[in-house]
């Protein structure tokens, strides 16, 4: 698949994949603050963002289709970033493909299994009638019964785009949906990358505990774990010049 994907900078490449329900813009700013040292490229994958939809979703494509922008981007190999969702795609991608791994950062996951915990998002997701809203504010307004915290409703809605017979996902909702089970997966065992590789966990989320540190370890045995100060799931909109100072001391 011909993922969408923004290009800025110069310098060695840097990838960085979002998080489930996220777009490549949510590291637009971030990247703005990286773009004197590397070409960034920062990209929606499948069924988010401007990317195409596809009823197949799980990390096996979404590692084909970075292996693919890759190819045609001409880049036999690359710094790889991934938040979340990202990070998993782009763990899986260094254990399938390591010869095109420069170096690795995960920011706020673990190579472990995480069970299903986006239902409520979901209901509300799947709630709004996309056909009678009509103004953003209405349908943040009924996203609030089900998603009360401001912030992750603004961040939700970022996936609300307008066409030309009104409001429409720029996510795949009903896929999303569907398979909302694949996200969680553990990465396959019996495999490990052995290229430097940096975790960035927020300090104030539970994403990666200490008890996840031995996987990490079995994994990806050449690691560095940062905890981020005063910094949740989404780190590097709670701390972007944290985030920032960790990546440029890591990848120099």
């Amino acid at each position: 698949m011909q993922l969408n994907f923004k290009k800025l900078g110069n310098g060695k490449p840097l990838i960085i994949l979002h998080g489930l329900f996220g777009s490549a813009d949510n590291w637009f700013s971030i990247s703005k603050e990286l773009k004197d040292n590397f070409t960034l490229y920062l990209i929606d994958q499948r069924n988010h963002g401007d990317s195409p939809h596809d009823d197949e979703w799980n990390y096996e494509v979404m590692v084909e289709d970075l292996k693919e922008l890759m190819d045609s981007e001409g880049l036999e190999k690359a710094f790889l970033m991934g938040h979340s969702m990202g990070g998993k795609t782009v763990m899986n991608f260094a254990l399938k493909y390591p010869e095109k791994v420069e170096k690795l950062i995960v920011a706020d996951i673990s190579p472990r299994y995480y069970a299903v915990h986006h239902q409520r998002i979901l209901e509300g997701l799947n709630s709004l009638d996309l056909e009678t809203i009509g103004s953003r504010k209405e349908a943040d307004d009924q996203l609030a019964e089900y998603v009360p915290n401001l912030g992750e409703r603004q961040f939700l809605l970022k996936s609300l785009g307008r066409g030309a017979d009104g409001f429409e996902w720029k996510i795949n909702l009903p896929v999303i949906t569907k398979n909302i089970n694949e996200v969680g997966k553990a990465l396959p065992d019996g495999e490990s990358f052995s290229g430097p590789t940096l975790f960035l966990a927020g300090s104030n989320s539970s994403y990666i505990q200490q008890s996840d540190l031995d996987d990490i370890d079995a994994f990806f045995p050449n690691n560095e774990v940062e905890f981020i100060a005063d910094a949740g799931h989404w780190l590097h909109a709670e701390q972007p010049d944290a985030v920032v100072e960790e990546i440029r001391r890591f990848l120099k």
